[in-house]
């Protein structure tokens, strides 16, 4: 596939800034429109030109990328990584249609019908989850998109990515709180009983399968999930991180979903909405459009590369005092 000029809304995030690396990789000329500066924790690639805008000012983008001058910088994707309500879709429909071949929306697999009535996921699988508001929005703009796409041949592509993570991302309730927790000894709070499957991705192979459909007819107007297929239960994503933090044999403790929503409601809707069930993805449309796209990293590798990123920056070894203070108040509650 011949080079494509893209803009990426937003550049320096756990997922996006995979792809840009990818897409530089392959060749793509790569713009990045954001307010200014670059992530210490995930740098822009020097091949990547950077605009300064602010994509919830739409006149900010339109002085960034020049438009109505004579050096007005034109794209063939553009790739949308900040747009979280159907207003934000919006602005972009404002800002684009007419102008790109491409459009592609990041939206997310918690959208999915939660729980799901059954395994694996496929796109096909209902739009629909009463628990997380995040969800709910992010179906709202898809609905605005697959609209557009039908009345006026908007050319989006939707992307919906589950849990994607890197070196600086802990996938845990915790976070590194439950890390400083295994070290000290203290138990672990585990949702569930811990055997729940949860498809987990490394964005380096996320990034693949992103790319693969940048530029590519046959994903125009149609919607993709990428998770790779690697699903392991939440008690060896706990165990892994474990052995890598130098923890021989961690306490976990599993509490049910529900209780510990109860007594931290911060999070109810992401757990209730998505962690607590099990979620595995038929990744057969998209692989059928990027062949090379497959599970390279998986999570023990992956928790490796964690522990030993933060244990390389004690600045980000950061314990959540109220997350530490939750985890005491569920583990005083009476368990049978």
């Amino acid at each position: 596939m011949s080079a494509k000029r893209i803009l990426f809304l937003g550049g320096s995030g756990v997922i996006s800034s995979a792809c840009v690396a990818r897409a530089v990789e392959v060749g793509h000329d790569v713009t990045v429109l954001n307010r200014g500066g670059s992530s210490s924790l995930r740098p822009l690639p020097a091949d990547v030109r950077q605009v300064v805008g602010d994509i919830r000012n739409p006149d900010s983008v339109r002085e960034a990328l020049g438009r109505g001058t004579a050096d007005a910088l034109e794209f063939d994707v553009v790739c949308e990584f900040l747009a979280f309500t159907p207003e934000h879709v919006r602005t972009d429909l404002e800002l684009f249609e007419g102008r790109v071949g491409q459009y592609v929306f990041i939206s997310s697999a918690s959208a999915y019908q939660t729980p799901p009535s059954r395994l694996p996921v496929t796109e096909s699988t209902p739009l629909v989850n009463p628990f997380w508001q995040y969800s709910r929005d992010k179906i709202a703009c898809e609905d605005l998109l697959v609209a557009a796409v039908r009345e006026r041949g908007f050319p989006a592509t939707i992307v919906r990515p589950s849990h994607t993570y890197d070196r600086t991302l802990l996938p845990t309730l915790g976070h590194w709180t439950d890390i400083a927790r295994m070290r000290a000894g203290k138990p672990v709070v585990v949702h569930g009983d811990g055997t729940s499957l949860w498809t987990i991705t490394h964005h380096a192979d996320f990034a693949v399968a992103f790319v693969g459909l940048l530029g590519n007819p046959m994903a125009v107007g149609d919607a993709f999930h990428i998770t790779g297929d690697h699903a392991p239960t939440w008690n060896q994503i706990y165990g892994w991180l474990a052995e890598a933090a130098g923890v021989a044999q961690p306490e976990l403790v599993h509490v049910a979903s529900e209780t510990i929503a109860a007594v931290h409601p911060e999070w109810g809707p992401g757990l209730l909405g998505d962690k607590a069930h099990s979620m595995v993805f038929d990744n057969a449309k998209v692989k059928a459009l990027e062949p090379g796209f497959r599970t390279t990293i998986t999570f023990d590798e992956g928790a490796r590369q964690i522990i030993d990123f933060h244990d390389a920056h004690p600045e980000l070894q950061r314990v959540d005092p109220a997350a530490d203070a939750a985890f005491e108040r569920i583990l005083a509650l009476p368990r049978a």
